[in-house]
């Protein structure tokens, strides 16, 4: 096994640790693991690995997955398996506790959500709902950031902010959705920067200690917190004025998908290394 290989090998094994502790705790065996990683290597090999100007065939797709013809054919068969229900609910959420924050109308000069009535004249829960969600009924937004604790609503029917993300703390279905996207975010990432060779990288950037007494990792899980935070916030608000869907009148062509991820992390049992200080990019 050559060096590019091995590699691979040692960080296919690290993702797949992690994901796969994830799979048995919800348990999914390793059948349908399999018949899942099957799925997507076949989809992979006809969508992104097909020949310009020329359809992808069965027989080329089996050579380059090493699946028999006959499976390959079965899984295109397949009908899809989607999120995109629990995806939509979650953008949605977003942008309406994003215009909350941002647009003058419904936050204060030093930018902290009003508390709103439900409805009546403007600013009002459900005229923030019609401009930063569309059509969706501003009862169905209320009740999902009641339901993941993002807002709450008085005695008197006032709406009061408890969070500033949309961030769910109950319901399976909503971070294992969580899980698939910002994975495959990051993932995408690292699958760019690696094809590039560092000549158009993009923002990729780890900083880590590892022999850090316990009480400094609580405080630093406090500070990363914060600060990230407060930097997402400052980014949020510079997109959200860009973005056609919270702004209309943003001018430019294309449609494109852009954002920042930002993650903390610890492990109680770390491996040694000859480097305190990894800042990689």
């Amino acid at each position: 096994m050559n060096a590019p290989e091995q590699a691979l090998s040692a960080a296919t094994l690290r993702i797949l640790r992690a994901l796969i502790r994830i799979l048995m705790r919800f348990g999914m065996p390793f059948e349908g693991f399999s018949e899942l990683a099957k799925r997507i290597y076949i989809e992979v090999a006809a969508e992104d690995f097909a020949i310009d100007g020329r359809k992808q065939s069965i027989s080329r797709i089996s050579t380059l997955t090493g699946i028999y013809r006959r499976e390959v054919s079965r899984v295109l068969a397949l009908p899809p398996v989607s999120d995109t229900e629990i995806t939509a609910r979650h953008n949605r959420a977003s942008r309406v506790i994003g215009g909350w924050l941002q647009d003058s109308a419904y936050s204060t000069s030093k930018g902290k959500a009003r508390v709103l009535t439900f409805t009546g004249d403007e600013p009002s829960f459900t005229h923030l709902v019609g401009k930063y969600s569309g059509d969706i009924p501003a009862r169905a937004i209320l009740d999902e950031l009641i339901r993941v604790g993002a807002v709450e609503q008085d005695k008197h029917g006032k709406v009061h902010l408890l969070s500033r993300a949309y961030v769910p703390q109950h319901g399976e279905d909503d971070m294992l959705s969580i899980l698939g996207v910002d994975t495959a975010d990051f993932l995408s990432t690292i699958d760019y920067n690696l094809q590039q060779a560092g000549t158009d990288s993009r923002l990729q950037l780890k900083v880590v200690y590892d022999n850090l007494p316990a009480e400094s990792v609580a405080e630093f899980k406090a500070l990363a917190g914060e600060r990230g935070h407060d930097l997402l916030e400052e980014f949020n608000t510079w997109l959200a004025k860009r973005d056609r869907d919270t702004n209309p009148d943003s001018n430019g062509t294309g449609r494109v998908r852009a954002g920042l991820g930002i993650y903390y992390f610890e492990d109680s049992n770390p491996e040694e290394t000859d480097n305190d200080l990894l800042i990689e990019k």
